[in-house]
């Protein structure tokens, strides 16, 4: 898609990227949590930039080539057990469930068709129309919530439940 025919999903980006972690210390944030985080930010970006630049753009090019890289980083540690984690969420803990951002609810619910395909997000995979922007403009402030933000850090909410998870066994 050429950018000067539908700047909107430039202006997507654009959001993005003005976005700053500058008033948190992502070292202390949970490892797991943390990788997700910049995994879901990396496949909205890698997405929105399919809709806005060529296919074969420098931009694409390396964006494709972290998700490549992404796969083997994802297989590490406690890593391969946050999708059961995130359903785990869900059926022990719903009123922490619907606060975490709606991609990750949307990508690790058995139940929801949407998913990474070709490291694009895909929310129906029957559908060839282009999520439209407002979606990423809205999931793009969710991660940035200051709630969810705080979340992560190892010893808040989010990752004591996770913590709690992995103690309990449960994958």
């Amino acid at each position: 898609m050429d950018m000067q025919a539908d700047p909107e999903y430039h202006h997507v980006l654009t959001h993005l990227y003005e976005k700053s972690l500058i008033l948190h210390d992502t070292s202390l944030f949970n490892r797991t949590l943390y990788f997700y985080f910049i995994d879901a930010l990396a496949h909205i970006d890698y997405t929105c930039s399919l809709y806005t630049f060529n296919y074969q753009s420098p931009k694409n090019i390396m964006g494709a080539e972290y998700l490549r890289w992404r796969i083997d980083e994802e297989n590490k540690g406690d890593r391969p057990k946050f999708p059961a984690f995130i359903n785990w969420l869900k059926s022990e803990h719903p009123e922490k469930f619907a606060v975490i951002p709606s991609l990750w609810q949307m990508l690790y619910d058995p139940d929801d068709p949407a998913s990474y395909r070709s490291f694009r997000i895909v929310l129906d995979p029957d559908s060839r129309q282009e999520i439209p922007a407002h979606f990423f403009l809205a999931i793009i402030d969710e991660f940035f919530e200051p709630e969810f933000l705080k979340s992560l850090y190892e010893d808040a909410s989010l990752s004591t439940l996770f913590a709690t998870f992995l103690r309990q066994g449960q994958v």
